[in-house]
């Protein structure tokens, strides 16, 4: 069963992740071990690959947290490629249109709803071992589409309603740029569009998700009934923890070394 998918359906309590972009098994173990509800492996602007993110889930396995992968767009066949190694729950970037969310929908479902290629002997399919793969291989699938430009804001209805997907998630940073705020997304224009995703979401029966890491717009968003809401992320975490701890023992100007 997939219980990213079942905890952010059941509503109530926000989920709370890390978004993860080292790109290393150790690091995902590591990482998996601190509480965090969920984790999203990053493809879009991590450099990962096929044997990376299939060395994070084997990594993650074992642990509570939930993982959820991001390739770097929606091609069928990377899809076809993801959910034969094992990813359950994807966050599909750059969705502008509702055509756009049918055809990641479809690539995700086998013949004759879909067009995903068939294949049970995969680690997706644990080698040939679930029963009735090809029929209940959906129902574990969670399908999440980025809604993240002034397109995607205009589409939003259509979006949201389209057949096969089981959550919507907002861009708040390419959001920004594409309304004119590139690098600020407290603007309040982007907070009140970002919002306005979660309102028509909601109305569609469907999760909403975000990415934050400012504390209080993550608390705002929390507030606001946002279902699974990221708070940080691996990189930014280890350089700034590893910055403070260098500057708690900075020595005089002159006798640095």
């Amino acid at each position: 069963m997939n219980g990213f998918k079942a905890a952010i359906s059941a509503g109530g309590t926000t989920r709370i992740g890390l978004w993860s972009c080292l790109a290393d098994p150790v690091v995902a173990e590591l990482l998996s071990t601190t509480g965090f509800d969920w984790m999203l492996l990053d493809g879009e602007h991590a450099p990962n690959d096929l044997r990376t993110l299939m060395a994070q889930l084997q990594a993650t396995a074992a642990g509570p947290t939930q993982i959820v992968v991001r390739p770097p767009d929606g091609d069928p066949v990377r899809l076809k490629q993801f959910l034969d190694i094992g990813v359950q729950s994807l966050l599909i970037p750059m969705v502008d249109s509702p055509e756009q969310a049918d055809a990641v929908a479809r690539a995700v479902q086998f013949p004759p709803a879909g067009i995903r290629g068939v294949a049970s002997q995969t680690r997706g399919g644990r080698w040939g071992t679930v029963p009735d793969y090809f029929a209940t291989a959906r129902d574990d699938i969670c399908l999440v589409v980025q809604i993240e430009s002034r397109t995607a804001l205009g589409n939003v209805d259509a979006i949201v309603s389209t057949e096969g997907i089981d959550a919507v998630f907002v861009g708040p940073m390419d959001l920004a740029a594409s309304l004119g705020h590139i690098g600020r997304p407290g603007e309040p224009e982007v907070v009140a569009a970002v919002e306005h995703v979660a309102e028509r979401a909601h109305a569609a029966g469907k999760p909403v998700g975000i990415l934050t890491v400012d504390e209080k717009q993550a608390a705002r968003y929390i507030e606001r009934g946002f279902d699974f809401v990221a708070v940080g992320m691996d990189t930014m975490l280890l350089r700034g923890c590893a910055s403070e701890l260098r500057a708690r023992f900075a020595l005089e100007k002159g006798r640095d070394r």
